[in-house]
């Protein structure tokens, strides 16, 4: 919601002066290479702070589990193998009203949150690993297409 909030309230400069034809034309040549990338038609490196929160954060007294949090969920120190959170980054500075960037973080959380909790409860053998290499060209781009259709779904609706 932090990061929401904060590209909600710099993009109010973007969106308060430049026209939203010129905006919505910049978000959708940043999507087309986003989602030429996620159906694997394009190769290029996304912005990713690549490493690990260390397993010590969490003995940081009370404030380790949300430091732990805040860097996991805010992309500050984790890996990304996707550019759709960027897309999203992009929408709400471009074109989703600053209201609709709320719901767009919670959806974001969701789907953060699924894919250690689907990998968690599959089994512990690494069944979900291989499960999602298996899916991971058909998945990738439903996930980019969906991604994209809501970003521009909630645009139009401004």
């Amino acid at each position: 919601m932090l990061v929401a909030f904060t590209a909600g309230v710099l993009g109010a400069l973007p969106q308060a002066v430049v026209p939203a034809p010129a905006r919505e034309v910049l978000f959708a040549l940043v999507a087309l290479p986003v989602l030429l990338r996620e159906c694997g038609l394009l190769r290029f490196a996304v912005p990713q702070n690549a490493r690990l929160v260390p397993e010590d954060v969490q003995h940081l007294r009370e404030w380790g589990a949300l430091q732990f949090g805040f860097e996991m969920g805010t992309g500050m120190r984790t890996y990304s193998p996707s550019a759709l959170p960027h897309l999203a980054l992009v929408a709400i500075v471009l074109v989703v009203p600053f209201a609709a960037a709320f719901a767009l973080a919670a959806g974001f959380a969701a789907g953060r949150l699924a894919m250690p909790l689907l990998s968690n409860a599959w089994s512990d053998d690494g069944a979900w690993t291989t499960l999602w290499a298996r899916s991971e060209r058909v998945v990738r781009p439903l996930l980019a297409l969906t991604c994209a259709g809501t970003l521009t779904a909630a645009m139009l609706a401004a």
